[in-house]
């Protein structure tokens, strides 16, 4: 008889409800995620504040202020690290033309985004993980290029963020990509994030995931008076922009508004950041993004892409968007003395444990199918395997269709599941799982309503 092995999740229980959760790390995830820094990120955040202003607009000929100059440094972190790599990780200044635009662009600009890119050891595995943070500042006028804008948290903490990520995992061998991108030009349109997002649609990326980090280094908020380092909000989009058009009729037969790619994406960083990160709790929102902001994950999202943003829990916006000032004895401006570098060591944590599971993962298991030619309250799935990667076996993932978290995992060794439980009050899903138990992104099953060749 199949044994299936079963693995129960108390993600969501009600108030009244207890029971046990067994935690299992990596050991090699485990001992990356303990080299994050907190006086390292201090320490690359007051590198990039001592440029003055990396405003998009500001000067990119100067040695030791502005946007080109505070770019080149990042770059030689980048290329610091991956003398450290054995080869598998190389860094470019990938670079481009804007010109005026009548909006945010006065004049002919020289962009680039800064990318370190760790090769996968796998040649036959060609999936992209990429994680981002933006490296341009602002003051009060978004056009101002000249006054000290120091952007220690936005975008300064994303930005050391990602530098930190790559100075640890370059080390390490992943049987897939992972791309580290500091962009420019976000506070003048994610201008930067736009070209990377059409460079990835024009040479066919295989990228599976972004995790875009902007304003993560924070403890507290005006107003509220809230102080918490305890938490870190993750955005993702429901519905699908997308080709949204051709997808709506199958969103309303069987009801996976909730189920888009980002939501996906956002149940693994939360799972999976929690796994590894202790005292730290992923809160999803449900939207893309905040009200009246915008940030560089959302020109891939609108290409299909599933990415999502990482935000601390209680923005300051004393300390955003603010000339250097203090009024009324409330001091204004971006400094890094607002900063908690033991909060973004741990919002550094979550990302690094969700891009090492996710590299180390086997790809996605393909054409997976709920069979629903009968009527009946058992549950039937079956797929193939992945294209890529060594599989110990699968996790068939389930919940309620009123709740937020997958609430159980079902093991088999097998390309095929029976559940006891109706197709119509749950929804279930796939994943693909590595020796090492690295799970790769679910999949959600489509709906099989004939027998093959008929």
């Amino acid at each position: 008889m199949k044994k299936i092995f079963i693995f129960s999740f108390c993600l969501l229980t009600s108030i009244n409800s207890f029971s046990q959760k067994i935690i299992n790390r990596d050991p090699q995830i485990e001992a990356l995620v303990k080299q994050i820094s907190s006086d390292s990120l201090k320490k690359f955040d007051e590198k990039l504040v001592s440029f003055g202003t990396r405003s998009t607009l500001s000067t990119t000929t100067e040695a030791n202020r502005g946007i080109g100059a505070s770019r080149q440094w990042v770059l030689s972190k980048f290329k610091e690290f991956a003398k450290q790599s054995e080869g598998r990780m190389t860094a470019v200044l990938d670079t481009f033309t804007l010109q005026p635009d009548g909006k945010r662009i006065d004049k002919t600009i020289a962009m680039a985004n800064v990318m370190a890119t760790l090769k996968g050891t796998d040649p036959n595995d060609d999936r992209i993980f990429m994680v981002s943070g933006h490296i341009d500042s602002r003051v009060t006028n978004v056009m101002n290029r000249e006054s000290d804008a120091p952007g220690a948290n936005d975008d300064g903490s994303g930005t050391v963020a990602v530098i930190e990520l790559a100075r640890i995992m370059s080390k390490s061998k992943f049987p897939a990509t992972i791309i580290f991108v500091v962009v420019s030009g976000e506070e003048q349109g994610l201008l930067g994030a736009n070209f990377l997002a059409e460079k990835a649609i024009k040479e066919n990326w295989n990228l599976e995931a972004l995790l875009n980090n902007d304003i993560m280094g924070s403890n507290n908020s005006n107003e509220t008076n809230i102080i918490d380092n305890t938490r870190i909000r993750v955005f993702s989009e429901g519905l699908p922009a997308f080709e949204m058009d051709k997808k709506v009729g199958a969103i309303r037969q069987y009801g996976v508004e909730n189920d888009g790619k980002a939501r996906q994406l956002a149940r693994y960083v939360k799972e999976t950041g929690e796994r590894y990160v202790d005292n730290l709790e992923v809160v999803m929102i449900y939207r893309n993004d905040r009200f009246l902001r915008g940030g560089d994950h959302t020109p891939f999202v609108t290409r299909g892409f599933s990415a999502v943003r990482l935000s601390e829990m209680n923005e300051n916006f004393l300390h955003q968007h603010q000339d250097l000032r203090i009024e009324n004895g409330v001091e204004y401006g971006d400094l890094p003395k607002f900063m908690d570098f033991e909060y973004l060591r741990k919002n550094t944590g979550i990302n690094l444990a969700t891009l090492a599971n996710l590299a180390k993962s086997p790809s996605m298991p393909q054409d997976v199918v709920l069979d629903v030619r009968g009527l009946g309250n058992s549950t039937n799935l079956n797929w193939k395997a992945p294209k890529s990667g060594k599989v110990k076996g699968y996790y068939v993932m389930m919940r309620e269709t009123a709740m937020p978290y997958w609430q159980k995992k079902f093991f088999t060794t097998e390309l095929k599941i029976s559940l006891p439980y109706s197709k119509d009050n749950y929804f279930f899903a796939v994943q693909s799982v590595s020796e090492d138990g690295n799970e790769s992104l679910p999949v959600l099953p489509r709906v099989g309503l004939r027998n093959a060749g008929e």
